[in-house]
């Protein structure tokens, strides 16, 4: 994929993103719209993107690609768990700030942005790979995640893992590995379905923007900190790495993009319920994703020349 095209590609997702922002300020769509929005888009529209993208008849992956993106997906979010204890440390946080810092450098928005971005910029077999990131970010949120938010007092929920994302995922990756096809009907259903979610997602982050108040952590310079390490030096760490173990451009790419994702909404979510403060992590998912539409757009850029 050139750079030409990524760039073109990213301001599109801007414009939708500034169209959401107009909607937003013009009393078009409301906190309680967007509310209901946001779970159509994360309970429908995503999950039939996934779906669709398998059964668009782009994807040219073999059983040995899903393999390999299933083992590098793994490692990947291994990585980041352990990323995620160090990295606090190393920026010298407060104690009590720590799990929430933790948690943003695991749990990034690979879905609500990385799907749709994913499917607008990179070729069709890195779906795989965003796909299989969605399945390790839910298997580890309800687990792992609930453990380091609640610092041990909260047993993991091994029920909230069966989203109607992570089925989707799964039942996509167990169609693409067999090779199945739905009947038409199904088959459109799910394409129309999922052809809503760009516009939607980068609408209602457009919405999230506009609605946010995000002058706190503008002057945090650990959140300024976090996005130059995990955001910016991390992706660019990677590349260097897989291209050294010379993976194909398709896995380099995606991955890539992964991590350079902006930190995601559900630690806000369980944080709230668990009625946590959530003014840090309220501001930084706010600076990030602000961060990540120049961020993306220039590191894939770089990095589809020179792969």
């Amino acid at each position: 994929m050139s750079t030409g095209i990524v760039l073109q590609q990213m301001g599109v997702i801007t414009i939708l993103v500034a169209i959401g922002f107009y909607l937003y300020k013009k009393k078009v769509v409301d906190n309680n719209v967007s509310q209901k929005l946001s779970v159509i888009v994360m309970d429908i529209c995503n999950p039939a993107l996934i779906m669709a993208s398998i059964l668009s008849g782009n994807i040219t992956a073999t059983h040995k690609d899903l393999i390999n993106a299933m083992i590098l997906g793994a490692a990947f979010y291994a990585f980041l768990v352990v990323l995620g204890f160090l990295l606090p440390l190393m920026m010298g946080t407060k104690k009590d700030e720590r799990r929430f810092y933790n948690l943003m450098t695991v749990y990034t928005n690979v879905g609500f942005i990385g799907i749709p971005v994913a499917r607008a910029i990179l070729p069709g077999n890195a779906i795989l790979y965003v796909i299989v990131c969605n399945v390790m970010y839910c298997l580890l949120f309800y687990t792992h995640g609930i453990i380091i938010l609640s610092n041990g007092r909260e047993k993991m929920n091994i029920k909230k893992v069966a989203s109607p994302g992570t089925i989707m995922a799964i039942l996509s990756l167990v169609i693409f590995w067999f090779g199945l096809t739905p009947p038409p009907i199904i088959s459109n259903s799910i394409t129309f379905i999922g052809n809503a979610t760009i516009f939607l997602s980068m609408t209602l982050l457009g919405v999230s923007i506009a609605r946010s108040k995000f002058s706190d952590g503008l002057k945090n310079i650990r959140v300024w900190i976090y996005i130059a390490v995990r955001m910016i030096l991390l992706p660019v760490a990677m590349f260097l790495i897989l291209k050294a173990f010379k993976c194909d451009s398709v896995s380099i790419l995606a991955l890539c993009l992964m991590a350079a994702m902006p930190i995601g909404n559900l630690p806000l979510i369980q944080s709230e319920k668990m009625g946590e403060d959530t003014s840090l992590l309220s501001s930084s998912i706010t600076i990030t994703t602000i961060a990540s539409i120049f961020i993306i757009t220039i590191l894939m850029s770089i990095f589809c020349a020179n792969v």
